[in-house]
C-alpha cells in the first residue's frame, strides 16, 4: 500500500547550486547533515541510485519523521538519524558510513520549525518561549530570557543577533520578567526599539540571538566542520549553505584555513547566492550564501 504524503510546504534552497557543488554520481555516498523535510536529500538520492547511499541527520525528531515519509521511495538507500550534526563523525563511524563523496550542511531554522507555532521560534505567533531544535534538550529560550543576568543577556543579543541596542533590550527584558510567551517578548523589544525598523521586525535580531544560543548553533557548526576532514574521501565535496554573517564567517574562515593547510581546495572563492527568480518564488532564500570546497586529504580507509 502506498504511503500517503501530507507534508508542510517546503522549498529547499539553492538545490541546483548544491547539486552542482556536491556533484553526486551513481554509487556515491553522501551525508546531509540537516536533512529537514528531505528536499536536498531527495535531489541527491535521485542522482546516486541505484547503488548509492545517503545518511541524513537532523536534531529535530519531527523533521526526521516527516523526512521518512517524503523519502519513503528511497528507504533502502537512505539512513535517517535523529541526532545533532555536532556528532557527525561518531554517527558516520557507527554506521560505517565513511569515507563519503560529499557532505551538505543547510544551516539555520527550517520552514517546519518557523511555521509550527508551538515550537516558539516566531515572534508572529503566540507560544511558549522554546526555540529548541531538539525538544529533548533541557535549555529553552525561556530559561535564557528569565534566568540570565542582564549583562550576559546583553552579550548574547549583541554577539549572536548583531543587535545595535543590546543593553537597552536586556535591561527592559529583565525589568519585564517573567516573560513566558513569544508575543510578550516581541512586545517588550518593540517597547525599546519602536514598532518599525526598516524591512525587518524589531524583534528579529533578538529572537535569532536566543535561538542560536539555545541550540549552540555556532559552537556546533565549528565542531562539525572540523570533523568533515576526517570523513571526506580524496576529492570529496563539502557544501555549506548559511543564512547570516556569523555562520558564513565561520564557514569562510574554516575553508580558507584548511586550504592553507592543503586539506581543502576552494571551489567557490566567492560566495554563491540564490538567483533572483528563486528569491522571488521563495523569499526566505534571499539571505542564503553557499560555499564549496573539495577535500585534498587521503584517508587511511578508502572505500574504493
Amino acid at each position: 500500500m502506498a504511503v500517503t504524503k501530507s507534508l508542510p510546504t517546503h522549498l529547499p534552497v539553492m538545490v541546483s547550486e548544491a547539486m552542482g557543488g556536491l556533484q553526486p554520481q551513481p554509487g556515491g555516498h553522501f551525508v546531509d547533515c540537516t536533512v529537514g523535510l528531505g528536499g536536498h536529500a531527495q535531489a541527491i538520492l535521485e542522482r546516486i541510485l541505484p547503488s548509492g547511499r545517503l545518511l541524513g541527520i537532523d536534531a529535530d525528531p519531527e523533521a526526521i519523521r516527516l523526512a521518512q515519509v517524503e523519502l519513503s521511495d528511497y528507504s533502502e538507500a537512505a539512513i535517517l538519524i535523529n541526532d545533532n550534526f555536532v556528532n557527525l563523525e561518531a554517527i558516520c563511524r557507527k554506521y560505517d558510513f565513511y569515507p563519503v563523496d560529499g557532505i551538505l550542511l543547510d544551516l539555520g531554522i527550517s520552514s517546519l520549525q518557523l511555521d509550527t507555532a508551538q515550537r516558539g521560534f516566531s515572534f508572529q505567533r503566540e507560544a511558549l518561549l522554546d526555540m529548541r531544535f531538539d525538544p529533548r534538550q533541557e535549555l529553552t529560550a525561556s530559561d535564557i530570557v528569565n534566568d540570565l543576568p542582564e549583562q550576559e543577556l546583553a552579550r548574547i543579543i549583541e554577539e549572536y543577533g548583531e543587535e545595535r541596542h543590546p543593553r537597552r533590550i536586556a535591561k527592559h527584558i529583565v525589568r519585564s520578567r517573567p516573560i513566558t510567551s513569544t508575543l510578550r517578548l516581541a512586545q517588550v523589544v518593540e517597547q525599546v526599539l519602536g514598532s518599525k525598523r526598516g524591512r525587518i521586525h524589531p524583534a528579529t535580531r533578538t529572537f535569532m540571538a536566543l535561538r542560536i544560543a539555545v541550540n549552540r548553533e555556532l559552537e556546533n557548526l565549528k565542531l562539525a566542520l572540523e570533523q568533515t576532514i576526517n570523513l571526506l574521501r580524496f576529492h570529496g565535496r563539502l557544501v555549506v549553505i548559511s543564512y547570516h554573517s556569523l555562520e558564513d564567517r565561520i564557514v569562510k574562515e574554516f575553508m580558507r584555513n584548511e586550504a592553507g593547510n592543503c586539506t581543502l581546495e576552494l571551489i567557490s572563492r566567492k560566495v554563491i547566492k540564490p538567483a533572483s527568480l528563486e528569491i522571488e518564488s521563495n523569499p526566505r532564500s534571499r539571505s542564503a550564501k553557499m560555499r564549496i570546497a573539495e577535500c585534498l586529504k587521503h584517508l587511511e580507509k578508502e572505500r574504493r
